[in-house]
């Protein structure tokens, strides 16, 4: 079959096309809508993986994470106070931290951090924000980069210095006309120096609540001496702090002796549990990541008996849980290709069914052809370029259409989606392959008709 031959065969099937355009949309639909689900479903699975990796990024490699838990005290009424004593913490302190990097094998980064809510003034204005106390670790193990100015020096950690670091949403709110750097903003009661400024974090609302992240951006980061030294030690025995303790008694000197004195009038808010914790986070980062889960287990074994088996903690591997988060992400995208799939099938067996109706109201023109020349390989090609017609227009039509509910499903159900240009070619391609594979049965059928029987068929 010559190109000549090939493109009247084609201008016919175009013909036949257009002069049924409605039972063409309504052959092309199964196309049609498989494609658009092929494209869309794709496009919310890459946007789910693509969330779990900013995530992952987001709370580091390799890492696990140490939180103290303020415990809840329950008690009868009349239960000895021996029971208490049995039960005393320090709570998470720096001499775990030391502990856990001088006794644990394997970690790569450990780093603590201390918060503290506060408030930011500078020209007179007031906003609250987060002081956090840390190490330069901190900075590589959550994956931060500096934008401008400098790390914290071995001489500003050891004295704990009045510097910080700010983010990048404190500079636009204080600083948004200077460069900061070499300024002083005064942090709750203490006036810090700005040494340096980190790049900016994108966090979406969805990472801050499952995580519980918090905006980065608007933190404000010194060392974690200076926290120590400037604001609060919890980890420092004071009086008030032992009256609260004790809810309310006091201690009196009495010839070198001391007598306990209890106040009556002890209210709800003083009774409430302390937080005894002098840090407030830790990470640990392990240099493999098949030895996470056997790393945080003897982690949990040190701490319990550094805390006289009090479990005011807890441990946990974010990576392992966003890793099983993205592996049911997997099964999900799987399944929902498999929809989109059979889609494409039920519209390819539509293509065929309607075709096939088309060779029985077209037995006299088939005929006709037939008589004048035509050879049973231009009535296949006839056939065939109608169903791969059909199913490319449904493609096309099918593209369009998923781009645009996957536009939509971002826009209105605030959920991230990412169309990628390999879903588009491989549905595009698979629908012209349906329209192929399900016309060759209706095309062969045309062309074996018997011209003489056709032209007599009513």
């Amino acid at each position: 079959m010559n190109k000549q031959s090939l493109l009247f065969n084609f201008y016919i099937a175009l013909e036949a096309v257009l002069a049924n355009q409605l039972r063409s949309l309504l052959t092309a639909l199964g196309i049609i809508f498989g494609v658009a689900a092929v494209i869309a479903m794709l496009a919310i699975g890459n946007g789910a993986q693509k969330e779990i990796l900013e995530q992952i990024e987001l709370v580091g490699v390799n890492n696990i994470i140490v939180q103290p838990v303020v415990e809840q005290v329950e008690q009868q009424l009349g239960q000895a106070d021996e029971d208490d004593k049995k039960k005393f913490s320090p709570g998470l302190k720096l001499l775990d931290v030391e502990n856990i990097r001088e006794s644990i094998p394997g970690i790569q980064k450990i780093s603590p951090e201390i918060l503290l809510e506060t408030y930011i003034i500078k020209n007179g204005i007031r906003r609250s924000s987060k002081l956090v106390g840390v190490e330069p670790s901190y900075f590589e193990v959550a994956n931060f980069e500096m934008d401008g100015g400098q790390m914290f020096d071995d001489i500003q950690l050891r004295v704990g210095a009045p510097v910080c670091i700010i983010g990048k949403g404190i500079q636009s709110k204080f600083f948004p006309q200077e460069n900061p750097l070499g300024k002083k903003i005064k942090v709750g009661s203490q006036w810090l120096e700005v040494i340096g400024v980190l790049k900016e974090r994108f966090i979406s609302e969805k990472a801050i609540t499952n995580l519980g992240i918090r905006d980065y951006n608007m933190d404000v980061y010194t060392p974690i001496q200076t926290v120590l030294v400037r604001y609060i030690n919890r980890d420092l025995v004071t009086g008030s702090g032992l009256k609260k303790s004790f809810g309310g008694t006091s201690f009196r000197g009495f010839g070198g002796g001391f007598a306990v004195i209890t106040s009556s009038g002890s209210s709800d808010e003083d009774s409430a549990p302390k937080n005894y914790h002098q840090i407030d986070r830790l990470v640990v980062q392990v240099e493999e990541s098949t030895k996470l889960s056997s790393t945080a287990e003897v982690m949990s074994r040190l701490l319990e008996r550094r805390h006289f088996g009090v479990v005011d903690y807890e441990i946990t591997i974010p990576e392992l849980l966003l890793k099983q988060q993205q592996r049911t992400q997997n099964i999900f995208n799987i399944v929902l290709a498999a929809i989109a799939a059979i889609s494409l099938l039920v519209g390819g067996i539509g293509i065929m069914n309607i075709m096939l109706a088309s060779v029985m109201e077209r037995i006299k023109e088939i005929g006709l052809r037939l008589s004048i020349g035509a050879k049973s390989s231009d009535i296949v090609s006839q056939f065939l370029f109608e169903a791969v017609l059909i199913s490319v227009s449904g493609g096309i039509i099918g593209v369009i259409l998923g781009i645009g509910l996957a536009f939509a499903v971002s826009s209105l159900a605030d959920f991230p989606t990412e169309i990628s240009f390999a879903s588009i070619v491989i549905s595009f391609g698979v629908a012209a392959t349906v329209g192929l594979i399900f016309g060759i049965t209706p095309a062969r059928r045309a062309a074996s008709q018997d011209p003489i029987t056709s032209l007599r068929h009513e």
